[in-house]
C-alpha cells in the first residue's frame, strides 16, 4: 500500500508533509488484488477507514494533534512549530510499524511552510485556495481524450462519457480551476460532435 501521505504542520505557515504508507507485507496486498478488490473501490475505502481508525485515535487522543485529516492512507496535519512536527515523526512511524505493519514512504515526508502549498489528494492546498496538481490536470486531460475516443469507437455510451465529464468537473469544482473547467467542457463537446 503506497500512497502520498501528507502530515502538514503550520506555524502560521509551516507544514509537515508525511509521505505515503508502504505496506511491509506485500503478499497480503497481492492476495487482495488477486481477489479483485480494485484500488479506488468504495469497499477498499471502507476497509482503509476501518484499518486506519486505530491510527486516527492515536493521532487525536495520544499525540493530541488538533488539525489532522486522513483520506484512506493519506494524511495531513497542521501545527504551529516545525520542531514539534519533527518530534512527532518517530512516534507516528513506531505506531504505524508496530500496530498496523505500515511504514511512511521516506521520500514523501515533508515539513514546509503552509504558504508554499500542501500537495494532498491531487490538489495543492494553500491557506485560502487550492489548485489542481499539474500531474492530476495532465492525467485528467489524457483520460477525457480516452473517453471521447472510446465513445467514437462505440465502446462507451454518450451517457457514460457525459458522466465521466461530470466527474472531472466535480473534481475541478474543489479547486480554483475555472479556466481548466471551461477548457475541459469545450474540448469535450467539440470532440464529441
Amino acid at each position: 500500500m503506497r500512497s502520498r501521505h501528507p502530515l502538514a504542520y503550520e506555524r502560521s505557515d509551516w507544514k509537515l508533509h508525511g509521505g505515503g504508507l508502504e505496506e511491509r507485507e506485500r503478499e497480503r496486498e497481492e492476495e487482495i488484488q488477486q481477489r479483485g478488490l480494485p484500488i479506488g473501490n468504495l469497499t477498499s475505502q471502507l476497509f482503509a477507514n476501518v484499518y486506519m481508525n486505530e491510527f486516527d485515535q492515536f493521532m487525536k487522543h495520544d499525540l493530541h494533534i488538533k488539525h489532522y485529516v486522513r483520506y484512506t492512507d493519506d494524511f495531513l496535519s497542521i501545527g504551529n512549530e516545525p520542531t514539534k512536527l519533527e518530534a512527532l515523526l518517530k512516534p507516528i512511524q513506531g505506531f504505524l510499524r508496530k500496530r498496523l505493519k505500515l511504514d511512511l514512504h521516506p521520500s514523501k515526508v515533508e515539513i514546509r511552510r503552509y504558504s508554499k502549498g500542501i500537495d494532498f489528494l491531487g490538489y495543492v492546498v494553500f491557506p485560502h485556495f487550492q489548485l489542481l496538481r499539474k500531474k492530476t490536470e495532465q492525467r485528467m486531460l489524457r483520460n477525457i481524450r480516452f473517453v471521447i475516443t472510446s465513445y467514437k469507437q462505440g465502446l462507451l455510451t454518450k451517457e457514460r462519457a457525459e458522466a465521466s465529464l461530470s466527474s472531472y468537473l466535480g473534481v475541478l469544482s474543489h479547486a480554483n480551476a475555472h479556466k481548466l473547467s471551461e477548457k475541459l467542457k469545450n474540448n469535450f463537446w467539440i470532440r464529441m460532435n
